[in-house]
Parts: structure tokens; C-alpha cells; sequence
């Protein structure tokens, strides 16, 4: 498995693969990688013959007084998870390599899907996500991108912006892959002390509880009920 730290190295990696003709597959990440991260690999070597990660916390999606500098990072064992995975190229850039100029003047704006639902809470956040996976859609060229249902609002967007500005790659999104007790796997799930990680299941609980009312004919405020008590629980 290749390691390309720099734009340089990168593009000498992806030149045979180029020359070769082979289907490239780009799957993106922050890093602090669990099971859903590899699944996307999975995914993305199933559509292509040559396939890479990016591992890169990018500074342009944190927010004044976010976790930028305590997100979880384990590079070393990043690189093992991924070469047991089939993985053939990891993109590492420090953030000077990926914005030499410092931040970008020019930037993608999400529009109007990008001040909905989390993005009223985190205002700038999908602006970050799109500027950096524009970026490096440019650096890869990959024919496929790969990413997680996980984050629902980021891979609509990232498939609108594909969409809209004509950027060649085929989006492909990978389910939402979840711990033995219904928690969706994330990087930031280590965060949660007992008490925490109980209040984030009663979510996915309540939404799960909600389908199986409507399923059963109750509808409006019934089901609101039976969400709002089973989160409260």
C-alpha cells in the first residue's frame, strides 16, 4: 500500500494507475477509522480496480470551539485497517499541503440545502465539507467517490455539488453500519461516557419506534408521543 503525503506524491502514485486505464475509487475520510469506514472500501473496491482513502481532519469544517484539535486520530493504525482492507493508496496531507495558501478564498457554497437540519446548528460546516471534497475530487479524478449514509446531509449535498458543477465522479453511498446495540458507528463515538451513549441510542430507538407505530396505523401527534417518551426514558 502505497502512503503519498504530498500533491506531488499523490499524482506519481495515480500516473501508472492513469496510464493503465484502471477504474480509480476515492473513498474520504477524517481518519479514526471503525467497521463503516471499511465497508466503504469494501464498496469502493467492488466498483473499481484501484482504490484510495484519503485520512485527513479537515480544519475548514470545524466550527469556532469544535473538537478540531482533539478529534480522534490513531494514524498508525489507520494504515493497518486499510492495508487489511485491499486498500492500494492513502492520501495523508498535512494542512498546508492540501491548502497551501492557507484557506481558500474560493469556496463551495451548499446553498440553501446547507442551512437546514444540522447545518442550522453548525452555519460554515458544509461550506468546509464541500470545499475540501471539491479539492480533492480535483487532486484524484477518481471515476468513482464513495461515502456514508451516515452523514445523510453531507452525502446529499456531495451528490448535488457532483451534480451541479459537472465533476465527473460516479457518488456512490455506502449503509450505515451499526454497533450490536443500534448505535451507528463514528469516530466521535468515544466521546460518550454510559450516560451519553444511552441518551444517543434513545434517537435511533425513537425513530425506530416511530416507523413501527405509522406501520401500525398510528399517525401525528400519536407517533410524536411515542417518540418524545421512549426519548425521555
Amino acid at each position: 500500500m502505497i502512503l503519498a503525503r504530498t500533491r506531488e506524491e499523490l499524482a506519481d502514485a495515480l500516473a501508472p494507475v492513469r496510464r493503465a486505464g484502471d477504474l480509480l475509487a476515492l473513498v474520504p475520510t477524517m481518519g479514526y477509522l471503525h467497521e463503516g469506514h471499511l465497508s466503504l472500501m469494501d464498496l469502493a473496491g467492488e466498483n473499481a480496480e484501484f482504490v484510495a482513502a484519503s485520512v485527513f481532519v479537515n480544519p475548514l469544517q470545524f466550527g469556532a470551539g469544535e473538537d478540531l484539535h482533539r478529534y480522534p486520530r490513531d494514524l498508525d493504525r489507520d494504515l493497518a485497517l486499510l492495508e487489511g482492507r485491499g486498500v492500494n493508496l492513502v492520501f495523508h496531507p498535512e494542512a498546508q499541503e492540501m491548502y497551501p495558501g492557507g484557506d481558500p478564498v474560493v469556496t463551495v457554497d451548499p446553498g440553501p440545502m446547507g442551512d437546514l437540519l444540522c447545518g442550522a446548528f453548525r452555519p460554515g460546516h458544509f461550506r468546509g465539507v464541500l470545499t475540501v471534497v471539491a479539492r480533492l475530487l480535483g487532486l484524484f479524478r477518481p471515476h468513482v467517490a464513495v461515502f456514508g449514509q451516515k452523514d445523510y446531509q453531507q452525502a446529499v449535498l456531495i451528490q448535488r455539488m457532483v451534480r451541479d458543477l459537472a465533476l465527473g465522479a460516479d457518488v456512490l453511498l455506502g449503509p450505515v453500519v451499526r454497533e450490536p446495540d443500534g448505535l451507528a458507528m463514528s469516530s466521535r463515538n468515544v466521546y460518550l461516557d454510559q450516560a451519553r451513549r444511552k441518551d444517543a441510542l434513545g434517537l435511533y430507538r425513537g425513530l425506530m419506534a416511530a416507523r413501527e407505530a405509522f406501520a401500525s396505523g398510528a399517525r401525528d401527534e400519536e407517533i410524536i408521543d411515542t417518540v418524545r417518551n421512549l426519548v425521555r426514558s
